[in-house]
């Protein structure tokens, strides 16, 4: 027996429980027992219904039925309604602004309801009700509750049940048997502790063992909390081990050293069409220090949209051009510039930064390329000095290769094989978050002599995540807006005032303006399918929009399931003016500039993180225009209002990340998949002195072991786990 058995060796699986568990990236006894609950039911909480009391906060379980829609007497707020029933009796319950969930759930299913019990008066009597409850779908139901899978202790007290995420074919329970069964086996015997053994003592973190054990069947609340803390600590500790021995490497490899004449530098600076910030002022000055030092920068720099990162890369890329490729170590002086190569995610945002590179550039003689999958240019054309041509890729190749075009743009083009540089000095990254490892070492890689390397993103997020994600980069915030942009006005926008919003809209759109319209969705939920996100989506708001609102505008829509094609095409007819109204999922929220798009609206706003709202809504703050941000949730809640308070009054994306991370936890943070990390892992990023432990313990052991041979439980871990964890 072995941990990276393939489960059906000691299963017997029908092919719906062999496709869930696919789904779930089940494979193997190891993949089984690392599939943690999300949470753990107590017995002792759940409340029969005759026995509920108004202000009760309470969980009940029982059989749904009576599910319709509906509209309130008043407010004509629209509503779901269902009866949920157990063997003591009934009780209503509501959903306020939420219609879909009365499709979602169906007849006679078992659900377990969580919420507050709230009272309003009927017909001449007192009814009580759960209002807005969060409901989940389950197949049998705990103890005290009829049938039951989970017994009580000897001395009768209630245990703690584990809930794990599940899958159609695959549910909590059979997760639970499974990996008793597998406990069973005596698996954990044969299974050694990764982390070294005094950091244990040190933190006073259980062994692999017993975590384990505590994960899955814990006993009382601070077994399951002190398992949840070693394996959150263990994922963070080999993530800063992975990236501290990346900064070490990195920091050994030879760099071209890049002089620059202090007072070229402000000259250029001062051709900016704004007054720099103090920030991007403080950027500029640490990456030209960096390029002095003779081994490789790598910084991430991070700022709000609009914060003037493309002007801070636009410096740095000056002072590189202005550099020849004498004095590195082993070169001999050679005419030519040193290169850079800017990498964008998108054709429109290499487009974008390439139009913007020409205007800083174009006072000083030297050539511009921009290559993407559909085309390349080039500029000065030889015709016109003052424009760009297009010309063949095999042209701007041998121009970049024999060392012409000291500044190349494009998009993952720009790492083609077919791309070589002469003396490529400076790789710059925008919104590097769309970029895996391997991107990155394929653009670094573009020459003998490892070039510079920034980073850059508007994405914020806090100092743990930033200190576990980028341990290998130094950072470098822009915390301030250029002067004279004006604030984004955000309005919280109640049901009852959308009809008046949208009139604000149409005035603003009659007078040049133009709009988004952001929804969580793609589609119309699935009513067949058991918890879909239930909110907005962009097809049907389209559709409604065009019919019953704006009826005189071109209204357009953009998601992630178009193709590459579709997406530029849309957003070119955006761009362009052509189309006025762009109702879109997220897929906006990076890099796209249209500076007459002022207006923005976001629907279902709770469902987002607030760093991504603000990443959103930065959208429109592209030019000096008023912009205006409207804002509709779903929910009327206090933590809802909470947080959409500090999205209106916070003065920075940074200071909602930190807010975000303090009142949603970690998993609510913007993109949370992007970052390769467990649930459990970013849920733990809360605490900054666990971070902070993991990344000096991981120090430690790169400064004095960097291949970790007095370690080999480490070096196993990492040949085991490396085609898991994804150090991005």
């Amino acid at each position: 027996m072995n941990l990276l058995d393939n489960l059906e060796k000691h299963f017997r699986l029908v092919e719906t429980q062999k496709k869930a568990l696919a789904k779930l990236g089940i494979k193997t006894l190891e993949d089984l027992l690392y599939y943690f609950p999300v949470r753990y039911g107590d017995t002792s909480k759940v409340s029969q219904i005759e026995s509920l009391v108004k202000g009760d906060q309470t969980v009940v379980f029982g059989k749904i039925s009576g599910l319709k829609t509906s509209k309130g007497f008043i407010k004509k707020i629209p509503m779901s309604e269902g009866v949920l029933t157990d063997e003591t009796g009934r009780v209503k319950l509501v959903w306020f602004n939420q219609p879909y969930l009365a499709k979602m759930l169906h007849e006679g299913q078992l659900i377990r309801a969580e919420g507050k019990v709230s009272e309003r008066r009927g017909q001449g009597d007192k009814q009580l009700y759960m209002s807005n409850p969060k409901v989940e779908v389950i197949n049998t139901l705990p103890d005290g509750v009829g049938d039951s899978l989970f017994a009580k202790n000897n001395d009768d007290t209630n245990i703690l049940y584990p809930v794990y995420p599940e899958s159609k074919g695959v549910t909590s329970n059979w997760m639970y048997h499974a990996i008793q069964k597998t406990f069973a086996l005596k698996i954990l015997d044969t299974i050694t502790d990764p982390i070294p053994e005094f950091i244990l003592k040190k933190y006073n973190l259980p062994n692999i063992r017993t975590a384990l054990i505590w994960i899955h069947a814990p006993k009382k609340q601070s077994d399951a909390e002190s398992a949840r803390k070693r394996f959150a600590f263990q994922e963070i500790f080999f993530i800063q081990l992975e990236k501290q021995k990346e900064r070490k490497l990195w920091s050994e490899k030879n760099a071209f050293v890049i002089n620059t004449n202090k007072k070229d530098v402000e000259d250029f600076v001062k051709r900016f069409p704004f007054k720099p910030t103090d920030s991007q002022i403080q950027a500029i000055n640490s990456i030209l220090v960096d390029f002095r030092r003779g081994f490789p920068m790598s910084r991430l720099l991070e700022g709000d949209v609009g914060s003037g990162k493309t002007a801070v890369a636009a410096t740095a890329i000056y002072a590189v051009t202005k550099s020849t490729p004498k004095g590195m170590s082993g070169l001999p002086a050679q005419a030519g510039n040193l290169q850079t190569a800017y990498m964008a995610p998108t054709e429109i945002l290499a487009k974008q930064h390439y139009e913007n590179f020409v205007h800083y550039f174009e006072h000083l003689p030297i050539k511009i390329g921009l290559i993407t999958g559909s085309e390349c240019q080039i500029f000065p054309s030889k015709s016109n000095s003052t424009k760009p041509t297009k010309i063949s890729k095999t042209q701007l190749q041998k121009w970049v290769a024999n060392g012409e075009v000291p500044i190349l743009i494009g998009t993952h083009a720009i790492i083609a094989k077919s791309v070589a540089f002469k003396h490529l000095a400076f790789a710059v990254i925008d919104e590097q978050h769309r970029f895996g490892t391997m991107q990155r070492q394929k653009i670094t890689g573009k020459s003998q002599t490892t070039p510079h390397l920034l980073s850059m993103t508007a994405t914020p997020i806090p100092r743990t995540l930033a200190l576990t994600i980028y341990g290998d980069l130094d950072l470098t915030l822009l915390m301030e807006m250029p002067h004279g942009r004006k604030p984004i006005i955000t309005k919280i926008v109640s049901p009852t005032d959308r009809k008046n919003t949208y009139e604000e809209i149409r005035k603003e759109i009659q007078a040049g303006r133009q709009l988004y319209v952001i929804c969580p969705r793609i589609d119309e939920p699935d009513p067949t399918k058991e918890l879909a996100v239930m909110a907005k989506s962009v097809k049907l708001e389209a559709e409604r929009l065009n019919a019953e609102v704006f009826p005189e505008f071109m209204i357009d829509i953009l998601h992630s399931k178009m193709t590459p094609a579709e997406k530029e095409e849309t957003m070119r007819d955006f761009s362009n003016g052509s189309t006025q109204i762009l109702v879109a999922t997220s897929v906006v929220e990076v890099g796209v500039n249209v500076p007459n798009a002022t207006m923005i609206i976001l629907e279902g706003a709770e469902r987002f993180g607030l760093s991504q709202l603000h990443q959103l809504r930065g959208r429109v703050i592209r030019s000096n225009h008023q912009a205006f941000c409207y804002v509709f949730t779903e929910s009327n809640g206090q933590k809802t209002r909470d947080r959409m308070k500090a999205f209106t009054t916070a003065k920075n994306g940074f200071e909602l990340a930190e807010f975000d991370l303090a009142q949603r936890g970690a998993g609510e943070l913007y993109g949370r998949k992007q970052w390769g990390i467990s649930d459990l892992a970013m849920e733990s990023l809360k605490n900054i002195k666990m971070v902070e432990a993991s990344r000096t313990e991981a120090m430690k052991l790169v400064d004095t072991d960097e291949t970790f041979k007095k370690y080999p439980e480490i070096q196993k871990y990492f040949a085991e786990q490396r085609e898991k964890i994804h150090f991005e």
